[in-house]
Protein backbone atom coordinates (compact mmCIF):
# COMPACT_ATOMS: atom_id res chain seq x y z
CA UNK A 1 0.00 0.00 0.00
CA UNK A 2 1.41 3.29 -1.10
CA UNK A 3 1.67 6.19 1.21
CA UNK A 4 -0.57 8.26 -0.56
CA UNK A 5 -3.53 5.41 -0.08
CA UNK A 6 -2.54 5.22 3.68
CA UNK A 7 -3.55 8.74 4.08
CA UNK A 8 -6.57 8.55 2.16
CA UNK A 9 -7.67 5.85 4.26
CA UNK A 10 -7.15 7.72 7.52
CA UNK A 11 -9.05 10.79 5.95
CA UNK A 12 -11.84 8.45 4.47
CA UNK A 13 -12.11 7.41 8.06
CA UNK A 14 -11.72 10.63 9.83
CA UNK A 15 -14.94 11.66 7.70
CA UNK A 16 -17.18 8.79 8.25
CA UNK A 17 -19.43 7.55 10.91
CA UNK A 18 -17.11 4.56 11.96
CA UNK A 19 -14.75 3.80 15.12
CA UNK A 20 -12.89 1.63 13.18
CA UNK A 21 -11.62 0.54 10.26
CA UNK A 22 -8.84 -2.69 9.36
CA UNK A 23 -7.29 -3.32 5.87
CA UNK A 24 -4.73 -6.97 5.63
CA UNK A 25 -3.27 -7.86 2.77
CA UNK A 26 -0.26 -10.33 2.73
CA UNK A 27 2.12 -7.65 2.89
CA UNK A 28 0.80 -5.72 6.15
CA UNK A 29 -2.36 -5.09 8.29
CA UNK A 30 -3.71 -1.10 8.98
CA UNK A 31 -5.88 -0.56 11.89
CA UNK A 32 -7.26 2.85 11.94
CA UNK A 33 -9.49 3.59 15.03
CA UNK A 34 -11.14 7.41 15.74
CA UNK A 35 -12.34 9.24 18.76
CA UNK A 36 -16.09 10.21 19.11
CA UNK A 37 -17.05 13.81 20.77
CA UNK A 38 -19.36 12.93 23.20
CA UNK A 39 -20.60 16.53 23.68
CA UNK A 40 -21.50 16.98 19.74
CA UNK A 41 -21.68 13.58 18.86
CA UNK A 42 -18.92 14.28 15.70
CA UNK A 43 -16.11 12.16 14.28
CA UNK A 44 -12.81 13.81 15.61
CA UNK A 45 -9.57 13.11 13.73
CA UNK A 46 -8.15 9.60 13.82
CA UNK A 47 -6.86 8.38 17.33
CA UNK A 48 -5.00 5.66 16.48
CA UNK A 49 -3.21 4.12 13.48
CA UNK A 50 -1.37 0.87 13.90
CA UNK A 51 0.34 -0.91 10.28
CA UNK A 52 1.65 -3.79 10.86
CA UNK A 53 4.48 -5.16 8.36
CA UNK A 54 5.25 -8.69 7.37
CA UNK A 55 8.44 -9.23 6.66
CA UNK A 56 10.33 -8.00 4.84
CA UNK A 57 9.66 -4.27 5.62
CA UNK A 58 10.29 -2.30 2.56
CA UNK A 59 8.51 0.55 3.99
CA UNK A 60 11.07 3.05 5.54
CA UNK A 61 8.93 6.07 5.37
CA UNK A 62 6.09 6.36 7.78
CA UNK A 63 2.89 7.95 6.69
CA UNK A 64 1.98 11.67 7.78
CA UNK A 65 -0.87 11.32 10.50
CA UNK A 66 -2.54 14.06 12.51
CA UNK A 67 -0.96 14.65 15.96
CA UNK A 68 -3.23 12.74 17.75
CA UNK A 69 -2.35 9.80 15.66
CA UNK A 70 -0.27 6.93 17.31
CA UNK A 71 1.66 4.91 14.88
CA UNK A 72 2.56 1.85 15.39
CA UNK A 73 4.76 -1.02 13.66
CA UNK A 74 4.94 -4.62 14.66
CA UNK A 75 7.90 -7.14 13.66
CA UNK A 76 5.10 -9.48 12.05
CA UNK A 77 2.06 -10.87 11.08
CA UNK A 78 0.80 -14.30 10.75
CA UNK A 79 -0.72 -15.57 8.11
CA UNK A 80 -2.62 -18.45 7.19
CA UNK A 81 -2.46 -20.16 3.88
CA UNK A 82 -5.47 -21.88 2.74
CA UNK A 83 -5.77 -24.14 -0.60
CA UNK A 84 -7.25 -22.70 -3.53
CA UNK A 85 -8.73 -25.24 -6.29
CA UNK A 86 -7.37 -25.37 -9.58
CA UNK A 87 -9.11 -23.32 -11.85
CA UNK A 88 -9.17 -24.20 -15.64
CA UNK A 89 -7.13 -21.98 -18.06
CA UNK A 90 -9.93 -19.61 -19.69
CA UNK A 91 -8.99 -19.31 -23.52
CA UNK A 92 -12.06 -16.47 -24.46
CA UNK A 93 -12.52 -14.63 -20.95
CA UNK A 94 -14.75 -12.16 -22.81
CA UNK A 95 -17.83 -15.06 -23.53
CA UNK A 96 -18.49 -15.26 -19.71
CA UNK A 97 -20.53 -12.56 -17.11
CA UNK A 98 -18.24 -11.35 -14.95
CA UNK A 99 -19.15 -11.23 -11.49
CA UNK A 100 -17.99 -7.73 -9.43
CA UNK A 101 -17.42 -6.70 -6.23
CA UNK A 102 -19.76 -3.70 -5.34
CA UNK A 103 -17.94 -2.39 -2.59
CA UNK A 104 -14.30 -2.23 -0.94
CA UNK A 105 -13.53 -5.18 1.54
CA UNK A 106 -12.12 -8.33 2.63
CA UNK A 107 -13.56 -11.37 0.69
CA UNK A 108 -14.86 -15.03 1.95
CA UNK A 109 -15.59 -18.00 0.09
CA UNK A 110 -17.66 -19.17 3.14
CA UNK A 111 -19.88 -17.75 5.79
CA UNK A 112 -17.07 -18.94 8.53
CA UNK A 113 -13.54 -21.07 8.19
CA UNK A 114 -14.98 -24.35 9.35
CA UNK A 115 -18.12 -24.32 6.69
CA UNK A 116 -17.29 -24.92 3.12
CA UNK A 117 -17.13 -22.95 0.07
CA UNK A 118 -20.62 -20.95 -0.98
CA UNK A 119 -19.44 -22.02 -4.51
CA UNK A 120 -17.24 -23.86 -6.11
CA UNK A 121 -15.26 -24.14 -9.86
CA UNK A 122 -18.27 -26.21 -11.77
CA UNK A 123 -20.92 -25.34 -9.74
CA UNK A 124 -23.81 -24.49 -11.40
CA UNK A 125 -25.66 -20.80 -9.93
CA UNK A 126 -29.13 -19.73 -9.94
CA UNK A 127 -30.27 -15.67 -9.87
CA UNK A 128 -30.18 -14.94 -6.23
CA UNK A 129 -27.42 -17.06 -5.16
CA UNK A 130 -24.97 -16.33 -2.39
CA UNK A 131 -21.30 -16.40 -3.87
CA UNK A 132 -19.73 -15.05 -1.55
CA UNK A 133 -19.42 -12.57 2.03
CA UNK A 134 -17.45 -9.56 1.40
CA UNK A 135 -16.54 -7.93 5.05
CA UNK A 136 -16.12 -4.23 4.89
CA UNK A 137 -15.89 -2.24 8.39
CA UNK A 138 -17.53 -5.31 10.08
CA UNK A 139 -20.06 -6.22 8.09
CA UNK A 140 -20.64 -9.08 6.51
CA UNK A 141 -22.05 -8.79 2.65
CA UNK A 142 -23.39 -11.54 0.98
CA UNK A 143 -22.91 -11.33 -2.51
CA UNK A 144 -25.45 -12.75 -5.16
CA UNK A 145 -25.46 -14.31 -8.56
CA UNK A 146 -27.32 -11.98 -10.93
CA UNK A 147 -27.32 -14.47 -13.30
CA UNK A 148 -27.74 -18.37 -13.91
CA UNK A 149 -24.93 -20.22 -15.27
CA UNK A 150 -21.62 -22.33 -14.24
CA UNK A 151 -19.05 -21.02 -11.86
CA UNK A 152 -15.60 -20.89 -14.62
CA UNK A 153 -13.34 -19.65 -12.66
CA UNK A 154 -13.05 -17.93 -9.46
CA UNK A 155 -10.55 -14.80 -9.51
CA UNK A 156 -9.90 -13.97 -5.97
CA UNK A 157 -8.54 -15.85 -3.07
CA UNK A 158 -10.05 -16.38 0.10
CA UNK A 159 -9.62 -13.77 2.87
CA UNK A 160 -7.78 -11.23 0.25
CA UNK A 161 -9.10 -7.37 0.25
CA UNK A 162 -10.76 -6.27 -2.73
CA UNK A 163 -11.83 -3.15 -4.33
CA UNK A 164 -14.92 -1.71 -5.57
CA UNK A 165 -15.80 -2.97 -9.39
CA UNK A 166 -12.80 -5.87 -8.80
CA UNK A 167 -14.12 -8.83 -11.03
CA UNK A 168 -14.87 -11.84 -8.59
CA UNK A 169 -16.10 -14.71 -10.20
CA UNK A 170 -16.58 -15.95 -14.59
CA UNK A 171 -19.74 -17.22 -14.95
CA UNK A 172 -20.88 -19.29 -18.40
CA UNK A 173 -24.47 -18.47 -18.89
CA UNK A 174 -24.55 -20.53 -21.59
CA UNK A 175 -23.86 -23.59 -19.58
Amino acid sequence: MKLSEIQELIKFVSKSNVSEVELETKEFKVIIKTGKNAASGNNTVPQQVVVQSVPPVVPTVVPSVPPQANVQIPEKVSSAKTEEPKTPEISDEKKYHVIKSPMIGTFYRSSAPDKPPFVNIGDTVEVGQALCIIEAMKLFNEIESDVKGKVVKILVENATPVEYDQPLFLIDTNA
